[in-house]
């Protein structure tokens, strides 16, 4: 009898799919190349306008100093200046002409001489100075023109998200945000701080297919961060970023995808998607989506219109059982 009771209670749980959800869904597929445009426009322009804040800063320091140096040089200058004022040629040449000697004549050539170097090169320094600091002036005047340009390119990249988000019903939301969530380490970048162009060029630890090198690095810092549960990257097909492995699908379950979250699944899934809004930047995020949400990099939290008559009813359309997040 107790042998017979003890197979139903000792059963293993019937295994969670782990294939790839469906995320199609009319809203969707007619919004994501959209978001990706937009998305990408926006991040050049963010990091073109970042880089050029640097060079500015760096450009400001080149003026101080370059302006210091004038004031010095003036300083110098000025000194030679009432000198040679108070001697003038005659007094030069009369030093030469009572040279009691030869070798005292030459002497005293020789020091002239080099006394005249040393006013040729104060005169050098001055105009030196004055050179690098009228360069920097209009290396600043072209880095505020940058960042006037890419502060417009924003905007109109903001604009355009917010647009397309609209016509899939995408109100503003306040959505998933926490300024406690772990910090990562942000993703490798060009020497000018743009983001260098990647392929699906890795080997994808969550399937057989492949992933871009900054993709693993944000799946990483999600793991490190503890968010662990199942993740599937790369999937075929030739629509948006899953198949260019510049996406993931992280799971609210630990062993596969599972109906709607609740409890502690959403909680997670709140929490990792607020993760990838903080580090969005470092990480290169384009648009995370969850719970009949979608968080864009210019636009920030917009609903989409569910999948059935509430949000859930299809879990995998409605991201109500995964976090999706599409990487740059």
């Amino acid at each position: 009898m107790l042998i017979g009771l003890a197979g139903p209670a000792w059963a293993e749980p019937s295994p969670l799919p782990t294939t790839p959800p469906d995320e199609g869904a009319p809203t969707l597929d007619k919004l994501r190349s959209n978001l990706e445009a937009a998305a990408i426009g926006w991040l050049d322009a963010e990091a073109a306008l970042t880089a050029s804040k640097t060079r500015q800063v760096e450009l400001q320091e080149q003026l101080t100093v370059a302006e210091l140096d004038i004031a010095r040089a003036r300083v110098s200058v000025g000194k030679w200046a009432g000198e040679a004022y108070k001697t003038g040629r005659m007094g030069v040449l009369s030093a030469l002409l009572n040279a009691n000697s030869p070798d005292q004549f030459i002497g005293r050539a020789n020091a002239f001489d080099k006394i005249a170097q040393r006013d040729q090169e104060r005169l050098a320094q001055l105009a030196d100075a004055k050179r690098r600091a009228n360069e920097a002036k209009q290396a600043i005047d072209e880095e505020i023109r940058r960042q006037t340009e890419a502060t417009a390119e924003m905007a109109k990249r903001k604009t355009a998200a917010e647009n397309a988000l609209s016509s899939v019903g995408g109100g503003a939301t306040k959505g998933w945000l926490d300024p406690n969530s772990r910090a990562a380490a942000p993703a490798p970048r060009a020497a000018d701080g743009s983001w260098p162009p990647e392929w699906c060029s890795i080997n994808d630890p969550t399937t057989n297919g492949c992933i871009t090198p900054r993709t693993l690095w944000a799946m990483k810092e999600a793991q490190k961060a503890g968010f662990t549960n199942y993740v599937s990257c790369f999937r075929a097909g030739n629509k948006w970023e899953h198949p260019k492995g510049r996406a993931c699908d992280f799971a609210t379950e630990p062993g596969g995808f599972d109906g709607t979250a609740k409890g502690a699944e959403k909680e997670y899934g709140a929490n990792l998607a607020a993760f990838f809004v903080k580090n969005a930047i470092a990480l290169g995020v384009m648009y995370v989506v969850w719970f009949c949400n979608i968080w864009h990099v210019g636009a920030g939290w917009r609903h989409y219109n569910t999948a059935g008559s509430t949000c859930g009813d299809n879990p995998s359309p409605d991201h109500t059982n995964h976090v999706h997040v599409s990487i740059y």
